[in-house]
């Protein structure tokens, strides 16, 4: 299945209270081109985001022409690469859905210490 059909299911589970939106502050939901059309669109705009939707291409562009430019939708990509290093992950064989979410949360606390001893050393 793809991602699109699960959006509006997904921005309704969002775990962490966001705060209302408001004229000066909105609220910024950045994706990929998968999420171009007119369905994603609505769902996106129905729960009061402001959609960022660019092409690889047009992220690339803008950080090779602006310096210091971060491309946001990048970072989702490479940590579902991170994740799918653990191979462990990648063909669930646990008899339980329990087992492989705790392996999940083991991997992504590998990750978080890995970026963390980056940072400090």
């Amino acid at each position: 299945m793809h991602d699109v059909k699960l959006l509006a299911a997904t921005l309704d589970q969002v775990v962490r209270a966001r705060p209302a939106p408001r004229a000066k502050t909105p609220q910024h939901l950045c994706a990929d081109a998968g999420y171009k059309g007119a369905p994603a669109r609505q769902a996106v705009e129905k729960r009061h985001y402001q959609p960022h939707i660019k092409q690889r291409r047009e992220e690339a562009d803008a950080k090779r022409k602006r310096p210091g430019y971060k491309a946001r939708r990048w970072v989702v990509e490479r940590t579902h690469s991170w994740l799918n290093r653990f191979r462990k992950l990648l063909v669930s064989f646990e008899k339980t859905e329990a087992g492989y979410v705790a392996l999940l949360a083991l991997a992504a606390a590998m990750i978080c210490w890995r970026q963390t001893i980056s940072i400090y050393g």
